[in-house]
């Protein structure tokens, strides 16, 4: 009986203690467990505004030939220093628009070409301009939208800016023929309230080895429409082929800009 009621008390007095060393150690764990460092981008609270956060994301697979990589290249770098474009990003509450540009091909095939830029000056667009235009090729390989999408994703929270709209700018010459469906990627836009906009650049002649790939069934500007865009005030355009590229994209950023507003 004598040896139960010795275990009894240990039992006791250890619980005791177990107790009383607990309630030490809870406030000092408190005072360590500090908030993690913000991040670069959406968590901080004091980014500079701008009126828009525009992800550039273009289609450079293997339908993509050096020549109408070039004319896509100097298609971006000649409208964003478009005194139009200027104007547009001029007549916002900001006046300011911050911009990232990434190429896209297969699956892992993404690149960013010239990171978050704020512009709102016509020097401060032709030096993102010259950037644009002096950046190497990464990729030749398949045409995974969807991938490119969740890739373009990624980009909102690492900006330094914040904005109101977030808004994916997708340009390309084919269908989805890689990685995860366009659709699945568009929802998940959608769901974190990024519009998605698309030029559907249209080919002559259909690919000898996959003439649906640049021909789909009622052609590839309605397959943006119905795969690709979304989100408010999305919408799609047609460039007819690479040469009208250049003209075509100058009207799109105008729009988008403008809907900014």
């Amino acid at each position: 009986m004598c040896c139960i009621r010795i275990r009894t008390l240990l039992a006791a007095l250890g619980a005791a203690i177990l107790c009383t060393a607990l309630a030490m150690i809870t406030p000092a764990q408190e005072l360590r467990a500090e908030a993690p460092p913000l991040p670069r981008g959406e968590m901080a609270p004091d980014r500079p505004e701008v009126d828009l956060l525009l992800v550039l994301a273009v289609d450079i697979s293997r339908s993509v030939d050096d020549r109408k990589f070039r004319l896509q290249r100097d298609g971006y770098a000649g409208a964003l220093v478009n005194p139009k474009v200027i104007a547009a990003i001029r007549s916002g509450l900001v006046g300011r628009i911050a911009i990232s540009m990434i190429e896209w091909s297969g699956v892992a095939e993404q690149a960013i070409i010239t990171d978050w830029t704020a512009i709102g000056t016509k020097e401060e667009a032709q030096a993102l301009s010259q950037r644009i235009r002096g950046a190497p090729r990464a990729f030749m390989g398949r045409t995974a939208i969807g991938s490119a999408i969740e890739f373009a994703l990624l980009q909102f929270p690492r900006s330094p800016y914040q904005a109101q709209r977030h808004l994916i700018d997708v340009s390309g010459d084919g269908t989805n023929n890689s990685g995860i469906e366009v659709v699945e990627a568009r929802q998940r836009a959608i769901s974190q309230r990024v519009t998605i906009n698309g030029l559907a650049i249209l080919s002559e002649e259909p690919l000898p080895f996959n003439p649906l790939h640049t021909h789909p069934p009622g052609g590839l500007l309605a397959y943006y429409e119905n795969n690709v865009i979304g989100g408010p005030n999305s919408f799609a355009l047609a460039a007819e082929g690479h040469d009208a590229f250049g003209t075509m994209i100058l009207a799109k950023l105008i729009k988008e800009i403008a809907l900014a507003d």
